[in-house]
């Protein structure tokens, strides 16, 4: 069964600016876009989501924080579909997460982000290419598409809507059917640009139609940068 809800006039109202239609979720046609989403697979199957972020080697995706914890080897499986690896199967090498999410499990820390090992001297960029990660941007400028993977299902789903602040650290987005396993879906603008990541408060969201991120700020300016080996 799609997760195709009513459209109503309201969803069908997209912003001149936006995609539209907004506020729908909807499974992910297989696109040279989408193959840039993946699901992180651990010992019991996949459980979260993450993407390719650009990065000088080429190896670099990020997801929340809290997919990251724990022990257990972990795999990326970038366009992911019906049980197949359509790009391979890449292995997580190193992960890195914040201070504020590694000392005291912060909320507005919940980013994370992995380095997976090559594949016959290719990165994973080098295979599906890779958003760029980018922090400061304002909230709602623009609306952004969420893609992730629900532990149920075996293709990933994706709504277009724009989000919303909550509080001042936070931000909050109104989407249908976003359900377990799509923590670490990322929030992509108009430009190609990860500016969410879902997450931060209450991990992401206690209810499968409100999901947040953490607002990008300085603190995951400086993971990147960490992750990415421009420190």
């Amino acid at each position: 069964m799609l997760l195709v809800p009513a459209l109503t006039s309201a969803s069908l109202a997209a912003a001149d600016d936006g995609p539209g239609p907004l506020g729908v979720t909807a499974v992910v046609p297989a696109t040279a876009s989408s193959a840039r989403v993946g699901a992180l697979f651990g010992a019991d199957g996949h459980f979260c989501t993450a993407s390719v972020v650009r990065s000088p080697d080429r190896d670099l995706i990020v997801t929340a924080a809290h997919c990251l914890g724990g022990g257990g080897d972990l795999t990326f499986v970038p366009g992911y579909r019906d049980g197949a690896a359509p790009y391979g199967v890449w292995r997580v090498r190193e992960r890195f997460v914040p201070g504020g999410w590694s000392e005291g499990r912060d909320e507005d820390s919940d980013v994370g982000f992995a380095v997976l090992e090559d594949q016959g001297g290719r990165g994973v960029e080098d295979v599906v290419g890779g958003n760029r990660f980018t922090t400061g941007t304002a909230t709602g400028a623009t609306p952004v598409t969420v893609t992730g993977y629900p532990n149920a299902r075996e293709v990933p789903v994706a709504c277009t809507q724009r989000p919303v602040p909550y509080g001042r650290t936070q931000q909050r987005i109104e989407c249908p059917d976003l359900t377990g396993g799509t923590s670490g879906s990322p929030w992509v603008d108009g430009d190609d640009r990860v500016v969410g990541v879902l997450g931060g408060h209450e991990r992401g969201g206690s209810t499968a139609d409100v999901s947040y991120s953490a607002v990008l700020g300085a603190e995951a300016a400086e993971l990147y940068r960490e992750a990415s080996g421009r420190l």
